[in-house]
């Protein structure tokens, strides 16, 4: 038997215990990842319950026809669009912040407090989200309309039924919910930066702002352009509930606060059609795949280190 063998043989030995520990986190990818694609036929397919999923009619591309034939295509478009680029361009800037400002903490105690209360808002249902959302913007006993509005002397306002307030408020509780989460990320790379950096900008006279700028911000590039892209990815997908819960599914305002995730539940909701949701579903993925190919080509073309692969 030859060295290279031998040497094999015993590096599979070494490794079996780390092989078998990787076995429930395969077994979870394979069941919950890689099983559902045979779903995808279902997007094809006028599916009767009576015949099963493999013994419906082929219906070819019918299905997508519900997403672009209807009047509604180009505003639940937009709006799937716009509020996930304003997302994740806010979204990655204040988490980014809060990082920066987490790590100037020095007193432990007070640094893991902060932590847990900015994180705190990720935790919370999305259901009780909304009630705290009504709470501030209800119509008649809202803290904004019955106390902070006729401080200033301005009528109070009809929040649920006035749709050019809700991109803000949507964006406002976004921000307040994921940031705290997403900082976690960005602060963990910060903290693995080499303190030497600082301490040598420091001796030079850099001021905090500039070791921001000169040492952090490039030091954790790496990291902001693989969430960003991966943030790109999933630009045709919505958070349902802040969508939906939010507004509390109001009607009035369905022209700011209706995404592709929404319209395809409440068209499931009423059609029962699962083959219209399953071909958006599929539609979604496809452009994603299609956006992380080409944002990452560009991001190979400026900068080859910084790209996923």
């Amino acid at each position: 038997m030859s060295t290279a063998m031998k040497r094999r043989r015993i590096n599979l030995r070494r490794f079996i215990p780390l092989y078998i520990m990787t076995l429930p986190g395969l077994a979870y990818l394979l069941i919950n990842n890689y099983m559902p694609m045979f779903g995808l036929s279902i997007a094809f397919k006028d599916i009767n319950y009576a015949k099963g999923i493999w013994g419906s009619d082929w219906v070819g591309f019918k299905n997508f026809n519900y997403l672009f034939a209807t009047s509604d295509a180009y505003i639940i478009t937009r709006n799937t669009i716009l509020y996930n680029a304003v997302f994740i361009l806010l979204g990655l800037s204040f988490a980014i912040l809060i990082a920066i400002l987490l790590n100037e903490i020095r007193s432990r105690f007070s640094q893991r407090f902060y932590q847990s209360a900015i994180i705190l808002p990720h935790m919370i249902s999305i259901i009780l989200v909304s009630y705290l959302v009504y709470a501030l913007l209800g119509p008649a006993t809202g803290f904004v309309n019955k106390t902070i509005l006729p401080a200033l002397g301005v009528e109070p306002i009809s929040w649920y039924l006035e749709s050019k307030y809700w991109p803000y408020i949507l964006t406002i509780v976004h921000i307040w919910k994921g940031a705290g989460y997403s900082c976690i990320v960005f602060l963990a790379a910060i903290i693995g930066i080499d303190r030497e950096y600082y301490e040598a900008a420091a001796l030079d006279g850099a001021s905090k702002w500039q070791q921001i700028r000169k040492i952090t911000i490039p030091m954790i590039t790496p990291i902001i352009t693989m969430l960003t892209l991966l943030a790109i990815g999933r630009i045709f997908y919505s958070d349902f509930g802040l969508f939906y819960q939010i507004p509390m599914n109001s009607g009035a305002i369905y022209d700011t606060t209706n995404v592709i995730d929404t319209y395809v539940f409440r068209g499931l909701m009423q059609l029962g059609d699962i083959g219209m949701s399953a071909a958006a579903g599929f539609y979604q993925s496809i452009v994603g795949f299609v956006l992380v190919i080409a944002s990452n080509y560009i991001v190979r073309k400026i900068d080859r280190d910084n790209a996923l692969f």
